[in-house]
């Protein structure tokens, strides 16, 4: 026994010695209690494992005394007992008792247990991980210089800040996205993005974030904390523009007191854009935005004489004043030339005064009169909001609706409820799909709305479809699935947010197309608009000049860009970039 105790002594003093691990719990103390405990508990392994060594030695040492009359060195010990338990096992120093052998299959085992299995997951999880987690706390920032000023505080990254950030980036408007978790901070900024981490219901994060300083707060969380984020950043920021999301319409009172300058609810307001494009009954110009006396409309031309001819032949710009800027076709926004020709899912993009506009109205009010009632699929909020839209134009709408639950909710708003699968044909069919005009396709998951595009579109080929769409990914498959109008949730908030920092009027004109204002580059300056190529080469569509406070809309071919102008223009992100390659480099 002496062996033994003579371990526990070398084991004690061995372990005296080693003050190194202090080392590391005063390296990784700043990552707080947690780790500082996962510290003791790899400290306590280590502890175990130097023990179990110096166990084994000695019990080496008493068994080759005792049993085989052997007699090694402490150091022969140590060196058996780790090639043992390593599974080196050089064969050199063996057993030649069955006592012994005993003893080294036990030793063996335990050997594998300790060092190849626990050892390094302890390693990983109470040592790698604090230090790792401590290099995360260095590098992720807690707040922005000093010098930082009109820039837009997002408060969480989700769907309608990746989309907004797009739009930021064209705009050239600096932003910070806020991430109450530091691993989550950590990975937006390996992603290249700008952010901060801190607690979201503290004035001090919001202080560190130059809030008073900032051009916007987004607040574009839940409910609840959209009202907490409101009164804390009026703290240390009262006059800055906060703009909340709201999920409940119930809220945006409520979100109106805290302080909020604009609240957006969204599923609401998504709702009646998607009610806007539908067709019903007599043909109509749908009002998408506005810019000064301009206004921005769309209007289907199925059953009217405009089918088949080309634009040249329509003569909308000679006798009604009106400029086409675009059309779509199956959920593409084309460009458009004199000798471009309208098919029965057309749908033209035009610019006019509200003169214009009314004139339009009055000559297709007495073409494609279809009065069956629309056909809207799911009474969620955003379908629910799209059917109180149609009610109140008086439109006639059938509902199908999956949830019996929610019929009663459903027949607040539709004339007449369906209960079933709308894949199922007998339902569709009973709900009135082969004699509506429109079907608007509300349900928030994408692969079931893609596939019900593809169902309707084979029952009724001439249906005009409108549909949400929840990723942007998927606004591809859902165009060629046969929706003929595409939005969603995220560009909506996008859209409403940019329009709001640009102090303009929102324009939907559709999913991935806005208006841009471009300061005119200095390689454009003395040409005329028409010369420029500004349309021809990237796509987008010149829809005023503004030069000081006077603006141009409509400006004709042969007028001439000057110095300090600013033109404006239609079209997507990709076409903007273009026109900087092009112009602007």
């Amino acid at each position: 026994m002496k062996y033994v105790a003579s371990a526990f002594s070398a084991a004690s003093a061995f372990l005296s010695r080693s003050q190194i691990f202090g080392n590391l719990a005063t390296m990784l103390k700043f990552t707080g209690s947690q780790a500082r405990n996962n510290l003791v508990t790899l400290l306590k392994y280590f502890l175990f494992l130097v023990f179990t060594v110096f166990m084994y030695a000695g019990i080496f040492k008493g068994i080759m005394l005792w049993v085989e009359g052997r007699r090694f060195s402490w150091i022969t010990s140590f060196y058996w007992t780790l090639t043992v338990m390593s599974t080196l096992g050089f064969g050199d120093i063996t057993f030649h008792s069955d006592t012994g052998r005993l003893f080294s299959i036990f030793v063996l085992i335990s050997g594998i247990i300790l060092l190849t299995i626990v050892l390094p997951f302890v390693f990983i999880r109470f040592f790698y991980a604090p230090w790792l987690e401590a290099r995360i706390h260095f590098r992720t920032p807690r707040e922005l210089s000093a010098e930082t000023e009109g820039h837009v505080i997002i408060c969480r990254y989700e769907s309608v800040a990746q989309a907004l950030l797009k739009k930021l980036s064209v705009l050239n408007i600096p932003y910070v996205v806020m991430e109450p978790d530091i691993n989550k901070a950590a990975v937006l900024c390996e992603h290249g993005l700008t952010a901060v981490t801190g607690e979201i219901d503290s004035s001090a994060t919001y202080e560190a974030l130059r809030a008073a300083r900032a051009r916007m707060v987004l607040a574009n969380i839940d409910d609840a904390t959209n009202t907490n984020i409101t009164l804390t950043v009026r703290e240390v920021a009262p006059q800055v523009p906060i703009v909340a999301t709201a999920e409940s319409v119930d809220s945006v009172d409520l979100l109106e007191l805290a302080g909020a300058s604009h609240v957006l609810p969204l599923k609401k307001i998504l709702g009646e854009h998607l009610a806007n494009r539908v067709c019903a009954e007599h043909a109509h110009v749908h009002i998408v935005g506005s810019f000064h006396d301009l206004m921005f409309a769309e209007f289907p031309i199925h059953n009217t004489p405009l089918v088949g001819r080309t634009l040249r032949e329509t003569r909308l710009r000679k006798s009604l004043g009106i400029n086409v800027v675009g059309m779509w076709e199956r959920g593409r926004l084309l460009p458009v030339s004199p000798e471009t020709v309208f098919s029965e899912s057309s749908v033209p993009v035009v610019v006019g005064t509200t003169w214009q506009i009314n004139e339009l109205e009055s000559y297709l009010v007495i073409y494609n009169t279809n009065y069956n009632p629309v056909l809207v699929i799911g009474c969620g909020s955003v379908g629910y909001a799209a059917a109180a839209a149609l009610k109140r134009k008086q439109v006639a709408v059938h509902m199908i609706e999956s949830n019996p639950a929610l019929e009663q909710r459903a027949k607040e708003v539709a004339d007449r409820v369906f209960i079933g699968n709308a894949s199922d044909r007998n339902v569709i069919l009973q709900a009135g799909l082969e004699e509506t005009p429109s079907v608007l396709i509300t349900t928030n998951d994408d692969a079931i709305n893609i596939y019900l595009c593809v169902y309707c579109r084979r029952l009724n080929p001439q249906v005009r479809i409108v549909s949400r769409v929840t990723h942007e990914r998927n606004l591809e498959a859902i165009h060629r699935a046969g929706a003929d109008f595409v939005l969603s949730y995220a560009s909506l908030g996008a859209a409403f947010v940019s329009s709001i920092l640009q102090k303009r009027e929102l324009i939907m004109l559709g999913e991935g197309i806005d208006m841009f204002s471009i300061q005119l580059p200095a390689s454009l300056v003395g040409t005329t608009l028409g010369a420029s190529g500004i349309g021809a080469k990237t796509g987008l569509n010149v829809i005023a000049l503004q030069n000081g406070n006077d603006t141009v809309t409509n400006p004709p071919p042969d007028m001439e860009l000057k110095s300090g102008s600013e033109i404006i223009v239609i079209g997507n992100a990709e076409q903007r970039e273009k026109f900087k390659e092009l112009f602007e480099t």
